[in-house]
């Protein structure tokens, strides 16, 4: 199903983008992976991957300028093809109280963690409507769910994306596009924790943080499901039973 397809992975660096990059290769898909700063890094995945046989490319942007949105697909469009998948997984994690978060904090936070997906969807959806195939997959947060301990600009942001999941998904599902979003929590190798590894994992019913490989594994279950939509399914390792 994702064999020779454009994937841009947003926030691909890294963590649960790298992971999931790496698992779309393996499937065939055709990856771009975006990154902010990490520029060698995401040179580095995309290296694994084609030193497997897959194809990738790397692409930066900052996802705080609300015209970057449009670049990155349109740099994607022109070096590989339309994008059929679209995983908005670049977010920013702040940790602060909520007496400390300012209007500027706010509002950075939600430019990146939900102005940027909804302006990456919004551009890639009409081309994925025409050609009747299309996924979008947005990475939220439990937070988004409990208000989570990074803070209330992080919390808002991902519950926004929620949101923007369902609204978007009633609109594009005749078409064959699926949207959904994935909400992970404290999930090692990421620069998302917020406090000490150890102290984390013994909130957590399984004893342990989750890894990058399990949020990759589930998402490509998501994207690879045609009647999966509208859906936000949480990977918490218990946290949050819902």
């Amino acid at each position: 199903m994702l064999g020779g397809r454009v994937a841009l992975v947003t926030g691909a660096s890294g963590g649960i983008g790298a992971a999931l990059g790496e698992r779309l290769a393996e499937e065939g898909a055709i990856v771009a992976a975006h990154y902010a700063s990490g520029e060698a890094a995401a040179g580095e995945v995309a290296a694994r991957i084609e030193s497997r046989g897959g194809q990738a490319a790397t692409f930066g942007a900052d996802l705080r300028d609300a015209a970057a949105p449009e670049r990155l697909v349109a740099a994607v469009e022109e070096r590989l093809g339309p994008v059929d998948v679209l995983v908005a997984n670049a977010g920013q994690s702040r940790p602060a109280s909520y007496d400390d978060v300012d209007a500027a904090a706010f509002d950075e936070a939600l430019a990146v963690n939900l102005r940027a997906p909804f302006l990456l969807a919004r551009r890639v959806l009409p081309g994925m409507r025409e050609r009747g195939f299309g996924r979008v997959l947005f990475t939220s947060s439990v937070a988004a769910l409990t208000g989570g301990i990074v803070g209330p600009h992080y919390a808002a942001s991902k519950a926004g994306l929620h949101g923007l999941t369902h609204h978007l998904a009633a609109r594009v599902a005749r078409d064959g596009v699926t949207v959904n979003a994935i909400a992970p929590a404290l999930i090692e190798q990421t620069n998302m924790l917020p406090g000490d590894p150890g102290q984390l994992a013994d909130r957590i019913p399984v004893g342990r943080l989750g890894t990058p490989a399990e949020i990759a594994d589930l998402a490509l279950a998501m994207l690879r499901n045609g009647y999966l939509t509208s859906k936000v399914v949480a990977v918490d390792g218990g946290l949050h039973p819902r």
